[in-house]
Protein backbone atom coordinates (compact mmCIF):
# COMPACT_ATOMS: atom_id res chain seq x y z
CA UNK A 1 0.00 0.00 0.00
CA UNK A 2 1.20 3.64 -0.68
CA UNK A 3 1.14 5.88 2.09
CA UNK A 4 2.34 9.72 1.74
CA UNK A 5 3.60 12.01 3.10
CA UNK A 6 2.07 15.23 3.05
CA UNK A 7 4.83 18.25 2.32
CA UNK A 8 3.63 22.22 2.28
CA UNK A 9 5.50 23.94 -0.67
CA UNK A 10 5.94 27.10 0.75
CA UNK A 11 8.93 25.80 3.75
CA UNK A 12 9.11 22.20 2.68
CA UNK A 13 7.67 20.77 5.61
CA UNK A 14 5.95 17.97 6.33
CA UNK A 15 2.73 18.17 7.81
CA UNK A 16 1.29 14.79 7.70
CA UNK A 17 2.08 11.31 7.08
CA UNK A 18 0.88 7.44 5.96
CA UNK A 19 -1.57 9.14 4.26
CA UNK A 20 -3.95 7.19 1.99
CA UNK A 21 -7.12 8.77 0.99
CA UNK A 22 -6.81 12.68 -0.11
CA UNK A 23 -9.85 13.97 -1.53
CA UNK A 24 -11.50 17.43 -1.53
CA UNK A 25 -14.36 17.75 0.44
CA UNK A 26 -17.96 19.19 -0.60
CA UNK A 27 -17.04 22.68 1.16
CA UNK A 28 -13.61 23.13 -1.53
CA UNK A 29 -11.34 22.02 1.39
CA UNK A 30 -8.80 18.63 1.08
CA UNK A 31 -9.42 16.06 3.84
CA UNK A 32 -6.44 13.70 4.04
CA UNK A 33 -7.12 10.38 6.00
CA UNK A 34 -4.39 7.95 7.36
CA UNK A 35 -4.34 4.30 7.86
CA UNK A 36 -6.22 4.45 10.88
CA UNK A 37 -9.01 6.14 9.27
CA UNK A 38 -8.11 9.54 11.56
CA UNK A 39 -8.80 12.66 9.16
CA UNK A 40 -7.35 15.82 8.76
CA UNK A 41 -8.29 19.00 6.87
CA UNK A 42 -6.73 21.66 4.90
CA UNK A 43 -9.24 24.46 4.46
CA UNK A 44 -7.37 26.40 1.47
CA UNK A 45 -5.19 24.52 -0.37
CA UNK A 46 -4.04 22.75 -3.95
CA UNK A 47 -2.59 19.79 -4.60
CA UNK A 48 0.85 20.08 -6.71
CA UNK A 49 2.41 17.47 -7.18
CA UNK A 50 1.66 13.65 -6.66
CA UNK A 51 5.14 11.46 -6.40
CA UNK A 52 4.45 7.52 -5.69
CA UNK A 53 7.93 6.61 -6.20
CA UNK A 54 8.82 8.36 -3.05
CA UNK A 55 5.42 8.94 -1.39
CA UNK A 56 4.92 12.27 -1.48
CA UNK A 57 2.32 14.74 -1.80
CA UNK A 58 2.64 18.54 -2.06
CA UNK A 59 0.54 21.36 -1.35
CA UNK A 60 0.17 25.12 -1.92
CA UNK A 61 -1.71 26.73 0.74
CA UNK A 62 -3.54 30.44 0.30
CA UNK A 63 -6.90 31.95 1.49
CA UNK A 64 -7.72 32.80 -1.75
CA UNK A 65 -7.55 29.08 -3.44
CA UNK A 66 -11.12 27.50 -1.41
CA UNK A 67 -12.34 30.62 -3.20
CA UNK A 68 -11.05 29.82 -6.24
CA UNK A 69 -11.88 26.23 -6.83
CA UNK A 70 -15.68 27.37 -5.71
CA UNK A 71 -15.34 28.95 -9.00
CA UNK A 72 -13.92 26.49 -11.08
CA UNK A 73 -16.15 23.80 -10.03
CA UNK A 74 -19.59 26.43 -10.35
CA UNK A 75 -18.04 27.05 -13.99
CA UNK A 76 -17.60 23.02 -14.63
CA UNK A 77 -20.70 22.61 -13.30
CA UNK A 78 -22.60 25.29 -15.10
CA UNK A 79 -23.61 26.81 -11.46
CA UNK A 80 -21.81 30.60 -12.21
CA UNK A 81 -22.93 33.50 -10.30
CA UNK A 82 -21.71 36.87 -9.95
CA UNK A 83 -21.22 36.45 -6.28
CA UNK A 84 -18.77 33.76 -7.19
CA UNK A 85 -16.94 36.08 -9.35
CA UNK A 86 -17.52 38.93 -7.12
CA UNK A 87 -15.95 36.84 -4.20
CA UNK A 88 -12.29 36.48 -6.50
CA UNK A 89 -12.55 39.78 -7.26
CA UNK A 90 -12.57 41.15 -3.95
CA UNK A 91 -9.71 38.74 -2.42
CA UNK A 92 -7.80 39.55 -5.90
CA UNK A 93 -8.44 43.24 -4.90
CA UNK A 94 -7.12 43.04 -1.31
CA UNK A 95 -4.06 41.32 -2.73
CA UNK A 96 -3.26 43.68 -5.14
CA UNK A 97 -4.13 46.76 -2.59
CA UNK A 98 -1.70 44.74 -0.06
CA UNK A 99 1.76 44.58 -2.64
Amino acid sequence: MCEFKIIRKSDGSQIMEDIVIVNYTEENEIIFKDILGMAEILKSALILEVNTLNQTLVVMEHPIIKNFISLMTNLNDKNMTKENIETIVTQLTKLKNSL
